[in-house]
């Protein structure tokens, strides 16, 4: 079972955006590998703080982190098993913790004036999925255009870093001289620059191909939350790292069905007839077709519950239920024998409306139906 990131960096779960990011950058700090050079289990807790910190210092990525734990981030290469890399850590948040160690920082391996691995731009697609396929849980291939290096491209050691992808400064301040290190502009922080390219290749020695892509959706997704598949972006110019796909859910409106979170709730009509006499009524559900008995006299109103019968957890909790409601049809056009039929019933006893302390009001159906 993977670890709380709110335990990772040491922190409550009402920890507000400064202090998330005092707590990685102290975390960092204390396992950054060049304090604990070979130290494994330092990477390893290292790694964990920064995937911890990606998650809790997005506001959207934490509210669906509180929301559904770990799993809202599974099912689409995720951040699950040591998802983030060291490059990838280095590329996003070096600044947070680079100037604790002279200034700069590098990909994983060599530090202190190394080069630095750019990361390609995400792309972001939208992919609609029915109930049945949310309830299910399902592999969609898509069709993403991504630029990718293009066969052919050689790179030269870029004139004006010299390979490092930064640029140092030094500046004198009332406090003395202080050495500051930026992003090389020449070359993007890659430390190299395109020494030939084939003609289909655009200025950064990249071009456009159509691929498709897999994506395994877990079971109990919602609408508009948003997977990620990593390095199914755009690739970076040289030995940069690609870029994520992001993948959002849209959830197709059922014909029948509504969904409540887990739940789902179905409109079962039924005639006077069917409800006086009794019936069983076969009704389809996300897991396949299921018959129910109605007993007679059954009131319009009534909410059966059919356990485990609506959407699977995200979390792994088990399943919702299926909510049906009953509702009893009244015929608009009636034949004269039926008119009479009914006009002698009116005042019939067995016709008078008698509630019994179990039939419960709406509102109270309503009340137990949150509760």
């Amino acid at each position: 079972m993977k670890q709380d990131y709110y335990e990772i960096l040491g922190i409550n779960k009402n920890a507000t955006a400064a202090e998330i990011k005092k707590a990685y950058r102290k975390k960092a700090i204390e396992y950054h590998p060049d304090k604990n050079p070979g130290n494994k289990e330092a990477e390893e807790k290292f790694k964990l703080a920064a995937e911890a910190y990606e998650v809790l210092s997005d506001e959207q990525k934490r509210t669906r982190y509180d929301q559904y734990g770990h799993a809202a981030f599974e099912g689409a290469g995720g951040f699950g098993g040591g998802g983030m890399n060291m490059d990838d850590i280095f590329s996003q948040f070096g600044d947070i913790f680079g100037s604790a160690f002279g200034g700069g920082f590098s990909g994983f391996g060599g530090f202190g004036g190394g080069q630095r691995r750019p990361k390609g731009s995400n792309l972001r697609i939208r992919v609609k999925l029915t109930l049945d396929e949310i309830a299910n849980g399902v592999d969609k291939k898509v069709k993403v255009r991504r630029k990718v290096q293009a066969e052919g491209v050689t790179y030269k050691t870029c004139a004006t870093c010299h390979g490092t992808g930064q640029v140092t400064r030094i500046t004198n301040t009332i406090l003395g001289r202080m050495q500051t290190a930026t992003t090389c502009t020449s070359c993007g922080g890659s430390g190299q620059m395109i020494d030939k390219k084939p003609s289909d290749a655009d200025s950064q020695g990249m071009r456009v191909v159509e691929e498709t892509v897999s994506i395994k959706i877990p079971a109990g997704v919602v609408d508009g939350m948003q997977l990620k598949v990593s390095g199914k972006g755009n690739d970076a110019p040289g030995n940069g790292i690609a870029g994520d796909l992001i993948v959002a859910i849209e959830e197709v409106e059922h014909d029948f069905l509504k969904r409540e979170g887990d739940n789902l709730h179905y409109d079962l009509y039924i005639s006077i007839s069917e409800a006086v006499l009794g019936t069983s009524k076969e009704i389809d559900t996300v897991t396949g077709k299921v018959r129910i008995k109605l007993e007679d006299g059954i009131q319009s109103g009534k909410i059966l519950r059919l356990r485990g019968k609506g959407i699977p957890s995200i979390n792994g909790y088990g399943s919702g239920d299926l909510l049906v409601h009953v509702n009893v049809w009244t015929p608009k056009n009636l034949t004269k024998e039926q008119r009479d039929f009914f006009e002698r019933m009116q005042h019939d006893e067995n016709f008078v409306p008698k509630p019994e302390k179990s039939d419960k009001s709406f509102f109270e159906k309503v009340k137990d139906m949150f509760s």
